[in-house]
This record gives C-alpha cells, sequence and structure tokens, in this order.
C-alpha cells in the first residue's frame, strides 16, 4: 500500500489519551448460530470471499475532519454499537455455524480493536476497488469489517481547505446487507463531518461502553436471524400451507437464458459505471412517473431489450428471467429493546420473467409494456400475503443447496434433507458446479436467471448531507467479490443523478457479448427514458 501522508500520524503512533476513565470489566463472550440465509452467504465465501461486499463513497472534506484519532474514533463508535462487526465465525459443522462475539474490556480496548481494521493510504478509486476485488482477500472468518480511507496523490499532504477522499466499507455479506451498509456511511459521515471535537467523539465512545460493559451483563448482543425475526401464524396446518404455496411459486418461474461462457483467465471483476445528470435524471423520473412505473421496473425492461439486442435477436423459445433481492426489514417483527444494531442480513429474493422476443417495429410500446410487467410482478411479491412464509422456505433451500454444496467443495459425503424444486440459480452460478461436479443435479426444470440486478432507489434518501455540511458527497459506488464467472447490475440514484454500474467477471464471459449488453443499457436509458 502507498503510504499515508506524511500529515497524518501513522496508526501505531496514535495515542489512547482522551478517554475518560473507565475501570475494566469482565470481559464476556456471546455467540449465536448462523440463520439459513446466513449461512448460504457464508459457506460459499470460506475461500476467496465470494460477496464480500463493499461501499465507496468519494468525497471532498477539511482534512482536519479526517485526522486517523478522529476517524478511529468514529469507527470505534460504531463498531461498539454494531457488535456483529466486530464478530468472529466458528464453524463446527455445516449445519452448526456461529458468530462469536467478545465484549471490550474498556473503551482503550474497542479504540485498540477497531485501529486493526482500519487503514490509510493514497490510492485512488479505481485501484482501491480493484484490489478489493480481485486481489488477496481483506476479509476473513477473524475479520469480517475494514475500513479504508485514502487520500489520492494528488491531492494528499496539501494544506488546502478542502481534499479529495475515498471511504472504502467492507463486509461479508452473510454479516448484513446494502441497508446496513449505507446506514453505516451515514453515521460515520455525520460523526466525522459533526461539530463535535475528536475529544467529545472520545467521550462517547467512554459513556456507550459504560451504557453497555461497565456493569456485567449476561444479555446476548447479537442481533438474532433474520428468519428468527419472520414469524408465520401458529398451527402446523399454516406451516404447510406456506410449503405448499412456496412449491407452487416456483414452478411458474421459468427461464431458458445465460450468457455466452468463456474461460480466458483467472477471475477478474470489473465494475463500470455511468451516471446520467441531474437535468437527464430529472427528465427520466418524469418519463417513468408518465407511464406508472418507477426507474427500478424500467431497468428490468432494459435489460431484457438489451440482452435480446446483444445476441443478434436470436433468443430461446423460454422467457428470460432476472433476479433482484428485495429489503425484509419493513416485514421483520420488533427487536428487543436490548439490541438496536441496525446490522443484519434481511433480505428476500424475487424474480422477474419477461418474453424473449422483439418486434423493432413497436419497439418503445414494447418496452413500457414490459416495465409496467415488471412492476406488476415486483408488487405481486413484495405485497403478497404468503411473503413471510415464501421467504422462510427460500432461506431453508437457499441454506440446504449451500450446504450441500460447501460438502462437495470440502469433498465430503453428508445427507441433507430432501428440499422442494430448488430455488432458481444464476446461470453461471449452476454451470459452475456442473462443471465442478458431473454427477452435480441442475434444477429439472429451467429456472435459470440470467442476470441479477440490485435496484438500490433513491440513496439520497440514505444519508442526511445536513448533518456534515462540510463533506461534499460525489461519488457512489457498490458491489462484491464475485465467484468466477459472477455479474451483477445496480442502479440507484445519488446526489441528484441517475448511476448505473455492471460488475462482471471479464474472464468468465465472451466479452463482445457483454460489452454489446452493457453499451445497450447505457445506450437503452437514453432511448426510452430521456
Amino acid at each position: 500500500m502507498s503510504p499515508v501522508p506524511t500529515s497524518l500520524p501513522k496508526l501505531a503512533d496514535l495515542s489512547l489519551n482522551g478517554f475518560k476513565h473507565a475501570s475494566a470489566s469482565e470481559s464476556k463472550t456471546f455467540d449465536r448460530k448462523m440463520g439459513d440465509c446466513e449461512a448460504s452467504y457464508f459457506l460459499p465465501s470460506r475461500a476467496d470471499g465470494v460477496n464480500d461486499m463493499y461501499l465507496h463513497l468519494g468525497f471532498t472534506a477539511p482534512p482536519a475532519l479526517m485526522s486517523n484519532d478522529r476517524v478511529l474514533a468514529a469507527w470505534t463508535l460504531i463498531r461498539l454499537r454494531n457488535p456483529l462487526l466486530v464478530s468472529k465465525v466458528v464453524m463446527n459443522s455445516y449445519e452448526d455455524v456461529r458468530f462469536t462475539y467478545s465484549a471490550p474490556a474498556n473503551p482503550e480496548d474497542a479504540f485498540e480493536e477497531a485501529k486493526g481494521a482500519f487503514e490509510r493510504s493514497n490510492l485512488a478509486k479505481d485501484e482501491l476497488i480493484g484490489n478489493y476485488l480481485n486481489g488477496p482477500r481483506t476479509l476473513s472468518s477473524d475479520r469480517l469489517s475494514y475500513l479504508y480511507l485514502s487520500s489520492p496523490v494528488s491531492s494528499a499532504g496539501s494544506n488546502a481547505e478542502s481534499q479529495e477522499f475515498n471511504f472504502l466499507l467492507c463486509t461479508t455479506h452473510y454479516l448484513g446487507d446494502g441497508m446496513a451498509l449505507h446506514t453505516t456511511a451515514n453515521e460515520f459521515l455525520g460523526l466525522v463531518g459533526g461539530e463535535k471535537s475528536t475529544g467529545e467523539l472520545k467521550d462517547m465512545i467512554t459513556e456507550e461502553w459504560r451504557a453497555k460493559w461497565k456493569k456485567s451483563s449476561d444479555v446476548n448482543p447479537l442481533p438474532v436471524a433474520v428468519e428468527d425475526r419472520l414469524s408465520l401464524p401458529p398451527g402446523r396446518l399454516r406451516k404447510a400451507a406456506a410449503a405448499v404455496d412456496f412449491q407452487n411459486d416456483q414452478r411458474k418461474l421459468i427461464g431458458g437464458h445465460s450468457l455466452p461462457r468463456a474461460n480466458t483467465g483467472p477471475r477478474k471483476t470489473i465494475v463500470p459505471t455511468v451516471s446520467f445528470d441531474e437535468q437527464k435524471t430529472k427528465a427520466i423520473l418524469k418519463k417513468c412517473k408518465t407511464n406508472g412505473v418507477s426507474i427500478a421496473h424500467a431497468l428490468f425492461a432494459i435489460c431484457n431489450i438489451a440482452l435480446i439486442r446483444a445476441n443478434g435477436g436470436k433468443t430461446p423459445e423460454l422467457p428470460m428471467m432476472m433476479y433482484s433481492a428485495m429489503n425484509l426489514r419493513p416485514y421483520l417483527n420488533p427487536s428487543p429493546t436490548y439490541n438496536l444494531s441496525y446490522w443484519f442480513l434481511a433480505i428476500g429474493y424475487y424474480n422477474v420473467v419477461l418474453p424473449s422476443f422483439l418486434r423493432p417495429a413497436d419497439v418503445d410500446k414494447t418496452f413500457w409494456l414490459r416495465a409496467q410487467s415488471a412492476k406488476a410482478q415486483t408488487a405481486k411479491a413484495v405485497k403478497s400475503k404468503m411473503l413471510v412464509g415464501r421467504c422462510l422456505e427460500m432461506s431453508k433451500v437457499r441454506g440446504e443447496r449451500a450446504r450441500k454444496w460447501a460438502a462437495e467443495d470440502d469433498g465430503v459425503v453428508v445427507r441433507v434433507p430432501p428440499a422442494a424444486k430448488p430455488a432458481p440459480v444464476l446461470a453461471s452460478e449452476a454451470e459452475n458446479k456442473s462443471k465442478e461436479n458431473p454427477k452435480f443435479n441442475l434444477p429439472p426444470a429451467p429456472s435459470s436467471a440470467i442476470v441479477g440486478l440490485s435496484l438500490l432507489g433513491n440513496l439520497d434518501a440514505m444519508y442526511a448531507h445536513a448533518s456534515f455540511p462540510k463533506v461534499k458527497l460525489h461519488t457512489l459506488t457498490t458491489g462484491s467479490r464475485q465467484r468466477k464467472g459472477g455479474m451483477l447490475m445496480f442502479g440507484y440514484t445519488f446526489v441528484g443523478k441517475l448511476w448505473v454500474s455492471l460488475g462482471w467477471d471479464v474472464n468468465g464471459f465472451d466479452q463482445s457479448v457483454v460489452n454489446a449488453f452493457w453499451k445497450g443499457v447505457v445506450d437503452g436509458v437514453e432511448e426510452f427514458l430521456v
């Protein structure tokens, strides 16, 4: 890594002075078993960090607000409030994987621990993200979160009133989701960019520690698994009905498309990102509203048409399926009052199925009809009275599948309970497993999703810009380390602009087809929405 700016102290030189005296408490360790959804992300991540998430923010700020001491004080406070960020993972068996958390004995220990999960550099954005995605894994079962802060060489050490910074927050996906990432970034910026002095931030650390750990507590601070906060009405009949409904719903999901594969080298993820200026974004929002859809619905239709065109219009007769994630937090039962952490995994999944043919003569009309179809399918998924049951069943299936594949990866034979029809999988994921193990049985019905869309909505609503007035955000990129042949598209609005990005393995696909698809997406926004 490049050296830290000379105007900033090295982390090893940071003093623990400034903390109010707080007598040490007896160290306590807590644990809990992972839920199925968490395990479905943990098990594939063991080898090379598949699905390890990141959030990048580019901004300008006065250098004094981003001193190491101040940044570490904010990072320590966030970690005290969210114990999963500081936890480790212990795997006793495929069925028994646990988070373990050791409470800090005093505020100074919490500060020292946070220092070990923070790094300062002069790296530019692309190098910072590229190293995380394609280099040695940053995270592990013993380090579930990490924070990078860089000042590009062109501005590092300058005496300017405002300097360029890159913030990169990294966590495992089994720890949480995008909502947690953005909430953390907003809290961090509010702390370092707010009115409190560094000394006052350290006082907050002491008070936070005292409130939680000065008196020995046997209350487990770890957030419970999402499955334990989604409850079906009691009764065996209702549970059986939920299982049958899930099986019936899965049978309707048909997708027979995949992008042409390639194997031209080790996995190399790139993230081309395009933004549309505020004027265009306002026009896009207005046009979508006029046609009764959101930008998210429109992006499904844009991807559908771009994929058809990228393949020269020659597509299988089967329809095209894409998948996306839904935020389950609005559907959760209230958390116990002692546990207010926002770091936990709470996502479900739904699919949008669209036709695979295109008639050039009426493509504009076709586009809006498909966007409206995506809206109807999304609404049907998220507003279904059976949503909780489907999410619980999906979690169970994903957990069983992850345990089976993990055992195959390890060369272990394990007995797993028989599942209903397997949940749809990304085509590349199924193909990789089939090649690794010729005996691996693909789903009996065609249910492969050609691409995943992570549609984050208006992220400006997640950031209280007024609480950090001297910090000027200008760029946001997010994604994850991928498996070989991985691909995921992101769409969101931020600082008044529409952003679209595509994270994909350039050595895992026919690059000409994917490049044509990406060009079709960018051109499609201009063609249909502007």
